[in-house]
């Protein structure tokens, strides 16, 4: 499974306590500590994701179209979300949010249009384009 998929069946099965969704399915929650421990501190068969950090983990985030939001403390309206939500408030925990309008609870078909996006790179500029700005400066000119 991808990135996206994986997320999906994490966020819909009752194994983690550590991340949920949130806004009424329309974000991630994730509680940061406990996420270290209980995913991300998977080794072997067990493990999930290929990273054990959370940088590289909201990383994976970035590219697949996540942002971070920040959230006001007005409490979700539904129970679970709720108790979650009040539990890592209790405890001082950092609790993340993300948000992509193709990942969405209520509508899973979106979900293929979660994509990774191209890298970035840093480079210089191609030496056919420094030619064609200064012809004098090539090689055969």
């Amino acid at each position: 499974l991808c990135f996206p998929q994986k997320l999906w069946k994490m966020l819909e099965s009752n194994q983690f306590q550590s991340i949920w969704w949130s806004e009424g399915g329309k974000c991630v929650a994730i509680h940061e500590e406990l996420f270290k421990e209980e995913v991300l501190g998977r080794v072997g068969p067990l493990r999930v994701f290929a990273t054990q950090s959370m940088k590289s983990f909201c990383r994976q985030l970035n590219l697949y179209g996540f942002t971070k939001i920040q959230r006001d403390f007005q409490r979700s309206a539904s129970l679970p979300e709720f108790l979650a939500e009040e539990a890592a408030v209790s405890t001082h925990s950092k609790i993340l949010y993300y948000y992509n309008p193709s990942f969405n609870r209520e509508h899973p078909h979106l979900l293929e249009r979660c994509k990774r996006r191209a890298g970035l790179r840093r480079r210089a500029p191609d030496a056919l384009e420094v030619e064609e700005r200064h012809p004098s400066r090539s090689p055969d000119g």
